[in-house]
């Protein structure tokens, strides 16, 4: 038995392992707001010392006690693994469960210093993106997972391995939930109190469901949006060459912004204010320029528009500055939009204009409440500044990420005539719910657990030509969405787009999904490729529920409900699911979305091409026949499709009332 082996059966070790020095070359998360009273204090310290054999409570008292009044959070940073953190073949793992070998891989790639925003913190993206809430958790579970067998189902409580309960072999591996809060404690400072305490976590969506690709995972969304947002602007049919993309965010999900820009073929403006951030994203690759200076930055846009450059600028600075300089120097920009993580506004979501990063960040531990009022004075002067460019006539939607929910509670002029609606539609209501969503089509996932980059060339080949296969016969209505990931799938390795694990993510429909999934079963039966993972983003047809981004195009007043996200893991969990998760919180915040998602270990047998069958159609047209209901039309058209090719299929529709009957 080899070294690493060892340390993961150990689980929580029998002997203390030593201190670590804390790594400022690593990308920390930002010191946490301190909530809790002196009695709540103590109980947090209770909750963390209780992984721990008593004969060790005196040493890890004083250091955990210093964590939490340090960072606000209890950590367990002696814990951390000395082992390098990085997704490994799945045969390095061990176990007696393919399927849990497959899910250790995926939650290492989570935790990879390469991947992850804040790694040593156990935050995979969104600023608060938590695998587990410490080190003790993340051993625990591993040791778990290299324990069990086809037999036992694990149970994950907010990264707490509650543990191995007796199944079965058709039963999910592991069933996770992530800050399932009873509703009337489900505002941001309850996160923030019991996150402390230890007994709850924000997943946001792929963090805490082991699902993250990196920036792969949103890159090829962003950049259907963005050419989707080029199509709704072109006036004689032209595509993006020249035209400007100004937006904000370079890290965990906002990452992707360059590297889509650059594939839908703009010029991209993104501002980040953390140099690391910026510094990260350069050295991937994912970004081509970085300048500093506002005077230089328009100079270089100006020339990269006068030559109809396709390239992507960071700019390290407040992306406040950048709009209010362009509207100054009449620097039109023709698409609009901000990434910063506005679900988490006051804890390093969103840094305020006219503050250094650094300023800031010491603000918001030592004064929050001035802290606050700097972050809703910054989004007044953002939401002005992109007013006047939108007078221009620049294209802006809000990217599902809270801007206008919270520039609304800022008081910011975002709102329409009618005091309701915002005056901007999100990129869900207006690209990605009419054109992908109401018909099926999401961000499909896989990672080829073998590690190995030649599968992963070869399940691309695969993928394409299914859907070129497809194209032949698919009606016009979504010809331009089979059009569009063909051309993805082409550009994929010429893209670079891989980041962490073997991984790709293509949009597909149900009839995609099932057909991509079974002819990869098939080759892994004929030994020409390994195992592989199937998954989705939370960000899809069914696993959502959010009314500012996933349902904000759902307009019978059901999108402040949340049982399609419910009905969809509780009916993944029981048509073959290897794990299932569900979360409160994630994209626009704490108690402002449901959102679930799974993995699903495909090997090559004839149980997994049956599992695949029956889970990723119901995954899929449970979302549509929800939209459907809620008088989509093209969610409408895709669920006759769907019950003229399975005939087990009887959907309720709905009966169109004229409006002018209601007057």
């Amino acid at each position: 038995m080899n070294e690493f082996h060892q340390q993961i059966l150990k689980g929580i070790p029998n002997q203390l392992p030593n201190l670590k020095t804390y790594d400022s070359e690593i990308n920390h998360a930002p010191k946490r707001k301190a909530i809790l009273s002196d009695n709540e204090k103590k109980l947090a310290l209770k909750n963390a010392l209780r992984y721990f054999d008593s004969k060790f409570h005196a040493t890890l008292l004083p250091e955990f006690k210093e964590e939490l009044e340090t960072y606000g959070r209890i950590y367990m940073y002696r814990f951390k693994p000395e082992y390098k953190m990085y997704a490994r073949p799945i045969e390095a793992y061990p176990g007696k469960s393919l399927q849990a070998k497959a899910i250790m891989h995926m939650i290492q790639n989570n935790l990879d210093n390469a991947v992850a925003q804040h790694p040593h913190e156990l935050i995979t993206y969104g600023g608060n993106g938590a695998v587990f809430q410490n080190w003790g958790q993340y051993l625990l579970t591993m040791q778990y997972l290299a324990e069990m067998t086809d037999e036992q189902t694990l149970t994950m409580y907010s990264g707490h391995p509650m543990g191995l309960f007796p199944s079965h072999k058709n039963a999910p591996r592991v069933v996770v939930t992530n800050g399932m809060m009873i509703p009337n404690y489900s505002k941001p400072d309850d996160w923030e109190k019991f996150n402390a305490l230890g007994v709850t976590q924000y997943g946001q969506m792929t963090a805490g469901s082991f699902m993250y690709i990196g920036p792969q995972g949103i890159v090829h969304g962003t950049t259907i949006t963005v050419l989707n947002a080029g199509r709704k602007i072109a006036k004689q049919g032209e595509g993006l060459a020249g035209k400007l993309f100004v937006t904000s965010g370079l890290g965990g999900m906002s990452g992707a912004q360059p590297k889509a820009g650059n594939i839908a073929g703009c010029i991209t403006v993104c501002a980040e204010v953390n140099l690391k951030a910026v510094q990260t994203r350069h050295s991937q690759g994912w970004v081509d320029e970085v300048i500093d200076n506002l005077d230089v930055l328009v100079q270089r846009v100006r020339k990269a528009k006068a030559n109809k450059e396709v390239i992507s600028i960071a700019y390290h600075g407040n992306v406040v500055a950048v709009w209010e300089k362009f509207d100054e120097q009449n620097l039109y920009i023709d698409l609009g939009s901000d990434q910063t993580s506005l679900h988490n506004p006051w804890a390093g979501g969103y840094y305020p204009v006219g503050l250094s990063f650094e300023e800031a960040v010491e603000l918001m531990v030592k004064d929050p409440a001035t802290f606050k009022e700097k972050v809703q004075e910054s989004l007044r002067r953002q939401a002005d500044a992109i007013n006047k460019h939108t007078a221009k006539g620049t294209y802006f939607f809000d990217y599902g990420n809270a801007f206008l929910l919270e520039a609304s509670r800022a008081g910011a002029d975002v709102m329409a005539t009618n005091g309701i609606d915002f005056k901007y539609k999100s990129y869900v209501q207006d690209i990605m719910g009419p054109m992908c969503f109401d018909y099926g089509f999401g961000p499909f996932r896989w990672v080829c657990v073998s590690g190995k980059s030649e599968d992963l060339e070869k399940t691309d080949a695969i993928a394409c030509a299914v859907l070129e296969e497809m194209m032949q016969h698919s009606p016009a209505e979504i010809q331009q969405q089979m059009a569009d990931n063909v051309k993805w799938i082409k550009g994929a390795q010429e893209n670079k787009l891989v980041v962490g694990s073997q991984a790709r993510i293509l949009y597909a429909d149900a009839e995609g999904r099932i057909k991509i999934a079974k002819a990869f079963n098939h080759a892994i039966a004929a030994g020409e490729i390994g195992p592989v993972v199937l998954g989705r983003d939370h960000h899809d047809v069914s696993g959502t529920d959010s009314p500012f981004r996933e349902t904000s195009n759902i307009y019978d007043g059901s999108k402040f409900t949340a049982d399609m996200a419910i009905q969809n893991v509780i009916g993944d969990s029981f048509r073959g699911a290897t794990w299932v998760s569900i979360h409160n919180g994630g994209g626009v915040g704490w108690g402002e979305v449901v959102n679930g998602g799974f993995g699903m270990v495909i090997d090559g047998s004839k149980e997994a091409e049956q599992r695949l069958q029956a889970m990723l159609f119901w995954d899929v047209n449970n979302g549509i026949a929800r939209r459907s209901w809620a008088r989509n039309k093209e969610a409408i058209f895709a669920i006759k499709r769907a019950m003229e090719v399975e005939p087990n299929l009887k959907v309720t529709l709905p009966n169109i009332v004229d409006d002018k009957l209601l007057g």
